[in-house]
């Protein structure tokens, strides 16, 4: 092993302080980041609720269109019917 003097070991001290500081700067950061990206994955789960939901009111509008449709459909056949 080499020989270490005390400037060495007070650099090699220094250089561990910064990067404990800077680590310890970084945790916020780091945990913010956390909670971003599990507000994405939330935010995606709404916008795919939001999406099934709107899908589904999609639907039940054009049954109702159909519904509608037959009913106009059937009366006109019955008017037919009774003109005939």
């Amino acid at each position: 092993m080499l020989p270490v003097d005390g400037r060495q070991l007070e650099n090699v001290k220094g250089e561990l302080l910064k990067l404990k500081k800077k680590e310890a700067a970084d945790c916020p950061t780091m945990a913010q980041r956390g909670q971003d990206r599990r507000a994405e994955g939330t935010e995606e789960q709404r916008n795919s609720r939001l999406s099934a939901m709107v899908q589904h009111a999609r639907e039940r509008r054009l049954n109702v269109i159909e519904g509608q449709n037959q009913h106009q459909i059937q009366t006109f056949h019955a008017a037919i019917t009774v003109l005939n």
